[in-house]
């Protein structure tokens, strides 16, 4: 990967002025959608370590898998609810598509100890 590419969250930057940093420990997510942003960047890159770290401790598997047979397309943001800079909770909605469909959610982000965490999808 050229550092020019675009990054595959979709939002128009190059992969290391965007996710970059944050997938490589560099950086740590400002936003709750930042933090879904880069999530989305580790399942299409397949990086397990990235999602693991990012998931709330309280709610993640013991072991974060990835389907490698699914190829991820694109990402669009639809709506996101607080999980700004100074806030300790936020929703991001979202659409993922794949090779063979979409992945519909409401994503819930938590802060603690200064960093964003995924906690869980919204019922």
């Amino acid at each position: 990967m050229s550092t020019d590419d675009l990054c595959p969250c979709g939002s128009g930057k190059a992969y290391d002025d965007c996710c970059g940093p944050l997938l490589a420990t560099e950086e740590l997510a400002s936003t709750a959608e930042q933090l879904m942003r880069s999530r989305y960047t580790a399942y299409f890159y397949g990086n397990r370590e990235h999602l693991w770290r990012t998931w709330h401790p309280r709610t993640r598997p013991a072991e974060v898998t990835v389907d490698p047979s699914t190829t991820w397309t694109a990402l669009r943001i639809l709506d996101v609810r607080d999980g700004g800079p100074d806030d300790d909770t936020g929703v991001v909605e979202f659409v993922a598509s794949y090779d063979g469909g979409e992945l519909r959610e409401r994503s819930r982000f938590a802060k603690r100890g200064g960093r964003w965490f995924y906690l869980d999808e919204e019922s």
